[in-house]
């Protein structure tokens, strides 16, 4: 046998029994032609294929030891660590960063779902949409208007007055257009901003 066996690298690595195999199955493990483990390349491999997180955890820095280390006399509880703080820190950055993402996106599609956020082309589309019937009720509004605005005239000043006085539709219509068009051109100015 040129090398170890599973549970010899058990001890050797800190790992246990179920994670050597685990860590072989998943060919993270170097392994000669007879079945033993290649020690050093394991090692060099699994540093390299391991999150330094998951590593820290496993040598004994935030999670409880393996049971085979535990079980194991004159086992190395406390291996020194291959990575140093300044190693680890672009990668736990990145993983904070994730993290942080993750969580706004959840929290932007528990708000979506509840009505708070909307889609912003949507609601653009329906300001323009909206805006434009608006315009149209008002540009037709004269021509429905100017008959019944006229007779009601011409009834309140005979009233008022005791004479027969008529006004005209097509003139009442006209002067009503053009207060109509120039209040629409004013409002046309305003603009809808939606940015924050």
């Amino acid at each position: 046998m040129k090398g170890m066996s599973e549970r010899a690298y058990a001890a050797h690595s800190g790992l246990s029994r179920g994670g050597v195999q685990k860590a072989r199955k998943n060919g993270r493990l170097v392994v000669y032609s007879d079945g033993s483990i290649n020690a050093a390349a394991s090692d060099a491999r699994r540093a390299a294929t391991t999150d330094p997180d998951q590593q820290n955890r496993a040598k004994g820095g935030t999670a409880r030891q393996s049971t085979a280390a535990q079980r194991t006399p004159g086992a190395n509880l406390a291996a020194p660590s291959i990575f140093g703080p300044g190693d680890s820190s672009s990668y736990l950055k990145a993983r904070t960063a994730l993290t942080v993402y993750q969580a706004q996106e959840r929290q932007i599609a528990i708000q979506k779902k509840k009505g708070v956020l909307v889609d912003r082309a949507r609601a653009e589309t329906l300001v323009f949409r909206l805006a434009r019937q608006e315009r149209d009720a008002w540009v037709t509004w004269p021509a429905r208007v100017a008959a019944i605005m006229a007779a009601k005239l011409s009834a309140e000043t005979e009233k008022a007055t005791g004479e027969a006085v008529t006004i005209s539709t097509g003139v009442l219509q006209r002067v009503l257009e053009t207060h109509v068009r120039d209040q629409l051109a004013a409002l046309a100015d305003l603009k809808v901003a939606l940015d924050p």
